[in-house]
């Protein structure tokens, strides 16, 4: 079978021409073009097609310098402005810089030159948790107080747990009240089991059931290297914010029904670590590892188990531990250039409580840090 016409052309192509003659009856012996010759016919045709590779490429490395430019011109221009702090939630919250004054530890929110916003004005209750009763440690201001009155505001009745704050106590248990709902205020140390044994029986005894725990009290301390944490200190914050965690959940457990839901406070830092905040970023790191545990732990009896990772949040526990310099532009290295206020936390721990809107969740970790992306 002949080869195909293109591939007949393609293989002639290959062959050297030549001419030969008859003369007086005898053959003349072929002569065959020389391929130097035929290179030097096909020159002018590769240097026209390479000239004009080398024209596109220029001209497209061009305009990407162009686009390169421009761009260095815009970061420039953007660069030389001051960021904008962003606000995209129902009402303007304060920016930097913030009051800097300093707080005795552990912080009164009552004392604060700019005090936090906790009641969530615009934010309105659906009973999404009505009928229910909820314990939080750290209730007493910053987080916490924002959470029980959101938590009171959707139908639940809250217990607050706190170390000794008791005036700023007492004004969260007044704004509890004003939604309709009971309070009840147990002061006392979470790092000693002993202790949060009875305020899980307190909570029962004074409302029949209990059905969230939010664990949140915290200790921090900021400290330049890690040779400043003392014993005294890593013991501090070990026992506030890991143990005592552990020990409130090993004591609600036996009350928790099915349905029922455990929030832990985790944080940024336990997502990215904090050089200042060494011991600190450890237990938070633990937290979201215990709260993932915990939630395949207590799956089988039908109890949800989540953590919220807030980022910066204008709460006492900063002016009563930053230096007044940095609190001054505290949470200003967001993406949106400034911190949280409570409010706007609040709410994502009543979507994790809410078996009408979690009930498929279990087991992660919400970032809310003002932040694009997770860490």
């Amino acid at each position: 079978m002949p080869p195909p016409p293109r591939l007949a052309r393609a293989a002639l192509s290959n062959v050297p021409t030549s001419r030969s003659s008859t003369r007086n009856g005898a053959s003349t012996p072929s002569r065959t073009a020389p391929a130097g010759k035929a290179a030097a016919r096909a020159t002018p045709a590769r240097k026209t097609a390479a000239a004009s590779s080398r024209a596109a490429v220029t001209g497209t490395a061009t305009i990407q310098r162009a686009i390169q430019r421009a761009q260095t011109a815009r970061d420039a221009r953007a660069g030389a402005a001051p960021k904008k702090p962003v606000q995209a939630g129902a009402r303007r919250q304060p920016e930097t810089p913030l009051p800097n004054r300093r707080l005795a530890k552990p912080g009164l929110e009552r004392s604060m030159a700019l005090r936090p916003r906790y009641d969530a004005p615009d934010y309105a209750g659906s009973h999404k948790l009505g009928g229910m009763a909820a314990l939080v440690t750290g209730g007493d201001s910053g987080i916490g107080r924002s959470v029980a009155v959101l938590f009171a505001r959707e139908g639940a009745d809250v217990a607050i747990v706190y170390l000794d704050e008791h005036q700023d106590a007492e004004d969260t248990r007044r704004a509890v009240e004003a939604e309709g709902q009971r309070c009840v205020l147990i002061p006392g140390d979470v790092r000693k089991p002993a202790f949060c044994r009875r305020a899980v029986e307190k909570t029962v005894k004074a409302f029949g059931r209990l059905d969230v725990l939010v664990n949140n009290a915290a200790f921090q301390s900021h400290a330049e290297d890690i040779t400043d944490i003392t014993e005294q200190q890593l013991d501090m914050t070990l026992r506030t914010n890991v143990h005592g965690y552990f020990h409130m959940v090993q004591a609600a457990l036996p009350h928790l029904p099915r349905g029922g839901s455990i929030l832990n406070t985790g944080s940024t830092t336990g997502l990215r670590g904090s050089k200042q905040l060494l011991d600190y970023s450890a237990t938070k790191g633990a937290i979201h590892a215990f709260t993932k545990a915990l939630a395949s732990n207590l799956l089988p009896r039908g109890i949800r188990v989540n953590a919220v990772a807030p980022g910066p949040v204008w709460t006492p526990l900063n002016p009563a531990d930053k230096k007044p310099s940095d609190v001054r532009k505290f949470g200003k290295d967001t993406d949106m250039g400034r911190p949280a206020q409570p409010e706007e936390l609040a709410p994502a721990y009543v979507f994790l409580a809410a078996p009408a809107c979690a009930g498929y969740i279990t087991g992660i970790v919400l970032p809310v840090t003002g932040s694009v992306g997770a860490i």
